[in-house]
């Protein structure tokens, strides 16, 4: 039977490591478990928002990722071939944050320096190679089965976090429903060293592009660029995986590029889900297993983070005995409407707008954004909300 804990966090992903970093600062007992043998290298989210590196900061965390990432003052939605553009400057919310600017770092990344200021914890415990098999929770503990290094073992603590993914065995357990819909299209995210910034002139680290009869997206992180492509009107994901179709489609941004060089491809289908709740009893939900969105505006991963911020503080409270544990029914109030209606919500917008293939519409749309950064004051609002620090502050101020 494993040791006793205080809370168990089922997933070593972004969300599960921030929730043990954040409740093993305050010396809670906390263990981890997650079904790889190690953090996932996979091509996955790579944008962090202001107000995140604001809140991993004290941790030490975010000075590793400044070294680590590469900062974007700007980003853009773009015409292309033309090059006519709205560029947004994150410089104007200097004195909301300590970090006025989007960062591009590797996900697999963040989950590495976090697991390694985890692993300065004593009261942190994480087990890779441990598959959660089923739960159960009574009026005062929680009881997980997992199967470690193959081999059954039990885990009693007071609370469990499910912070396992979109296929979440946790939430599947609380038999929580996960409301919505996957939208018809499979991106495919493919990442080059070719130096899309030298060849289209302005060019953000993070742009938005609408093509002729498409669109694509670029992402820049130190020495590659992720580039993310759909498939022509009329050809399958399958088809548009294959070498040659990739090729055609990288042309359509560089024409005279010749071969680029494909270092790692992902294609995935892009979902937007919410679960029905996001409690039950001593049993928690964040990030993937409590809601889904389009990565079109990088505010999933960060969602999730900003999720086991919010639930470790009134855990944190909880166990340490500042406050009664009906401060934990606030955690589902303050961020699931979040979820839903500036998250998943603002994801759509996003994703809608990037999908509009009427020339003129588009026109008019990147003409709108062209004066909201040329009124101050509504470019300052809209960047608070895009940034994610407007959502923050209205669940703080949910009672």
């Amino acid at each position: 039977m494993g040791g006793p804990s205080t809370v168990l966090v089922s997933g070593a992903g972004p969300v599960g490591l921030t929730a043990a970093l954040l409740l093993g600062s305050k010396g809670i007992p906390v263990t981890v478990l997650e079904a790889q043998d190690s953090i996932s290298e996979e091509l996955r989210a790579s944008t962090f928002h202001p107000p995140t590196l604001d809140m991993l900061a004290p941790f030490g965390v975010t000075t590793r990722m400044l070294e680590a990432g590469l900062i974007c003052p700007t980003w853009q939605i773009r015409l292309h071939p033309s090059g006519e553009r709205a560029v947004f400057d994150l410089a104007v919310l200097n004195g909301e944050t300590g970090h006025p600017y989007r960062l591009q770092c590797e996900q697999f990344k963040y989950c590495q320096f976090t697991l390694d200021a985890i692993r300065k914890l004593d009261s942190v415990t994480i087990s890779f190679n441990a598959t959660v098999t089923g739960f159960e929770q009574s009026s005062n503990s929680v009881r997980v089965t997992a199967e470690v290094d193959n081999k059954p073992e039990v885990f009693t603590a007071d609370y469990l976090i499910g912070a396992d993914g979109a296929r979440s065995t946790i939430r599947h357990g609380l038999g929580i429903e996960l409301s919505g819909d996957v939208y018809p299209e499979t991106t495919i995210l493919a990442t080059t060293r070719y130096p899309f910034h030298e060849k289209l002139e302005g060019l953000s680290n993070v742009s938005y592009c609408w093509k002729p009869n498409g669109t694509f997206s670029l992402l820049r992180l130190p020495g590659v660029w992720r580039v993310s492509l759909y498939a022509r009107d009329g050809q399958t994901a399958e088809q548009a995986l294959e070498d040659a179709a990739q090729q055609e489609l990288l042309h359509d941004i560089v024409p005279e590029a010749g071969r680029i060089d494909v270092l790692e491809t992902r294609p995935y289908r892009i979902h937007r889900r919410l679960a029905s709740s996001y409690r039950s009893g001593r049993v928690f939900l964040a990030g993937d297993a409590a809601h889904l969105n389009s990565p079109s505006g990088g505010m999933g991963m960060n969602g999730g983070i900003h999720d086991a911020f919010n639930l470790c503080e009134k855990l944190v409270a909880t166990i340490q005995g500042s406050a009664d544990a009906a401060l934990l029914d606030r955690y589902e109030r303050q961020r699931r409407p979040i979820a839903e209606e500036e998250i998943i919500a603002q994801a759509h917008r996003n994703r809608t707008r990037m999908q509009e293939r009427d020339p003129e519409r588009r026109r008019a749309m990147l003409q709108d954004l062209q004066r909201t950064i040329d009124n101050p004051a509504k470019l300052k609002e809209y960047l608070l909300k895009s940034s994610m620090i407007e959502g923050l502050r209205r669940a703080a101020a949910t009672a």
